[in-house]
């Protein structure tokens, strides 16, 4: 049965948003329910299906399978692919979010929060009073408090507080904006020539760095992605960045230090090797540069490349290839709310050559479309996957990884929800090979998506229901854990603007003795970079006044029995992984929260 809807345009204004309708027949037989989920605008004719969820493979009604092959030619006119530039996931084709069909964009309350957020940061932040010193350089550290006065969270203030030490920098490395950057490391780069020496001072009592090697205790950040990289120039000035490596040390007693920095990837007498032993301010400034190239790979390459891209590929297919009554629309839809308008203003407000990462990032410009580019290539769908990035890093062991304990407890459980509903809806392998809507999806992913990409690893044809709850896995877990993990705490780390520079206006020291507190301040952001910093990553880093957590599923798209069962178990699962996480977290200073299930938004939606 189809339930057709109806509306005619009236002068004013009047578009009308359907969730469900409701059908009780006079006999007293069951109510039906015809999810809708779509707004009306102008004069509209829409038809809709009963709630059951349904493959192509099981609807015998000529009208039905009409049904859904209209409609999915009218989404297809609708939702086309573009290149927005050459070497990244194809996108939307939509220059602006204005461009989006109405199902697609922001609701009104949501459009007035994002667009006044940041309005009300640099209000707080008191622009006003600073306008004098605008692109001058603070006069100390201790300036940057200035503009740490209203806007701030106890991390931030910790971070204040304590991030000149070496223990908090190894602590980044693990639960930071980044955690998925740090390797084990089982030989020295032929590129680092750290000696053994260098960093005896830093080991524990009875130990080398080649016993610490072999008991897999030595782990490295390597930044040669970020080797020649185009710089921004913001204001007629130059500005700088470094492709730094940092040897890290799990100690016994001080936990992960860096014990080495070089600042860029070839050795020699201007790229000397930076150690804990040196002059502090050399230590200090070695560090602070490795923290700025992690400023540009969390944001352009762990943030919007691996989270926000990715997703938007998945999200055009699925709108492309799938019904609204097929199981797996029904399941992924509540994972893409929004994703498409927030990389629509993402990719004008941000990333354009007049959005905010070229006024005040290092990158911004051309270098952040290479970055990704570089990162682009190298992308693996195995790479999405935790458990298999956290055996090929290496870091399957280190201890006080709350990021991997975390995801791993929130991949286990979304991993055990989709499998549920793929066995519900295709008892067998066969039943996913036959099913001719979900194949065209696969397709349409891997063909249009995620083009020029040989090494991904994601077949173009699934073949199994593994295969199938393995993918959906992914899908599922990018947009939420792990867009939690790098997003929401970027205000936490980047607030404290010389903790993670946005940008640097010197180049990299090149000798140890000649580092001085007036070479730090003419390197770090300036006044107005620093400002516009930490107000652009409260707006983002923000939680949201409309966010719904994982696994709240307010529009019910699924109505049968067993679906809902499945969805009921998985909140009950995520309820657990709260407690659990609660209690470890418990009398902590310093607490990870990031994914904690409350807090993590069930789809990209900032």
């Amino acid at each position: 049965m189809l339930v057709r809807l109806e509306k005619q345009r009236y002068w004013v204004e009047d578009n009308w948003f359907c969730r469900y309708v409701t059908v009780e027949p006079e006999d007293g037989g069951k109510m039906q329910i015809f999810p809708c989920y779509r707004w009306f605008v102008g004069d509209s004719k829409i038809e809709i299906r009963e709630g059951k969820a349904t493959t192509v493979k099981d609807d015998t009604s000529p009208k039905l399978l009409e049904h859904r092959k209209k409609e999915l030619q009218e989404r297809r006119e609708t939702y086309r692919w573009i290149t927005w530039a050459a070497g990244i996931p194809r996108c939307i084709d939509a220059k602006t979010e204005a461009d989006l069909p109405q199902d697609a964009r922001f609701e009104n309350e949501k459009r007035s929060d994002f667009e006044h957020s940041l309005h009300y940061a640099l209000l707080e932040l008191s622009l006003k009073k600073f306008t004098i010193r605008f692109g001058k350089s603070w006069n100390d550290l201790e300036d940057f408090k200035r503009i740490f006065w209203k806007l701030r969270s106890p991390i931030a203030e910790y971070c204040m507080d304590h991030w000149k030490e070496d223990w908090l920098f190894g602590y980044q490395c693990l639960n930071g904006s980044n955690p998925r950057m740090i390797q084990r490391c089982q030989k020295l780069p032929d590129n680092f020539p750290v000696t053994a020496g260098m960093v005896q001072s830093s080991m524990a009592d009875g130990t080398t760095l080649n016993k610490e090697l072999k008991a897999g205790n030595i782990y490295l950040l390597d930044y040669a992605i970020m080797e020649g990289i185009p710089t921004n120039t913001i204001k007629g000035k130059p500005q700088f960045i470094a492709a730094p490596l940092c040897l890290l040390y799990q100690h016994p007693d001080d936990g992960l230090i860096p014990i080495a920095i070089q600042l860029e990837q070839t050795p020699g007498l201007d790229t000397p090797i930076f150690l804990p032993s040196d002059p502090p301010l050399a230590w200090l400034l070695a560090k602070m540069w490795v923290r700025h190239a992690e400023f540009q790979v969390f944001q352009l390459l762990s943030h919007l490349l691996r989270t926000h891209l990715v997703v938007e590929v998945f999200c055009v297919a699925t709108l492309r290839q799938l019904p609204a009554v097929h199981p797996i629309y029904k399941l992924l839809a509540p994972h893409q709310r929004y994703t498409l308008e927030i990389n629509c203003r993402g990719r004008t407000q941000l990333l354009s050559e007049t959005g905010i990462f070229k006024r005040v990032v290092s990158t911004g410009g051309e270098g952040l479309l290479v970055l990704a580019q570089r990162e682009y290539k190298v992308l693996t769908y195995r790479s999405l996957q935790p458990r298999f990035d956290f055996i090929d890093r290496g870091v399957t062991q280190i201890p006080n990884y709350f990021y991997r304990d975390h995801s791993l407890m929130l991949w286990d459980a979304i991993h055990s929800f989709v499998t549920g509903m793929v066995d519900l809806y295709y008892p067998t392998d066969q039943d996913v090979q036959k099913d001719a809507e979900l194949q065209a999806w696969i397709r349409d992913v891997t063909q249009e998506g995620f083009t020029q990409l040989p090494n991904f690893g994601l077949k173009s044809k699934l073949s199994s229901r593994e295969e199938l709850s393995t993918l959906l896995a992914v899908v599922i877990f990018t947009p939420t854990a792990q867009h939690a993990a790098t997003n929401n705490g970027q205000f936490d780390w980047c607030a404290w603007v010389p903790n993670t520079p946005c940008t640097m206006r010197l180049p990299p020291p090149t000798d140890k003795d000649a580092v001085t507190m007036e070479m730090i301040m003419a390197t770090l952001p300036d006044v107005s970079q620093s400002c516009v910093q930490m107000a652009i990553t409260w707006h983002l880093g923000r939680a949201q006044p409309d966010a719904i957590p994982l696994g709240q599923y307010p529009e019910q798209h699924f109505t049968e029995r067993r679906a809902l069962e499945m969805i009921d178990s998985f909140r009950k699962e995520l309820k657990k992984i709260e407690e659990q996480i609660l209690d470890q977290n418990a009398g902590l200073d310093l607490q990870y929260l990031f994914l904690l299930p409350s807090r993590i938004e069930n789809s990209i939606t900032i």
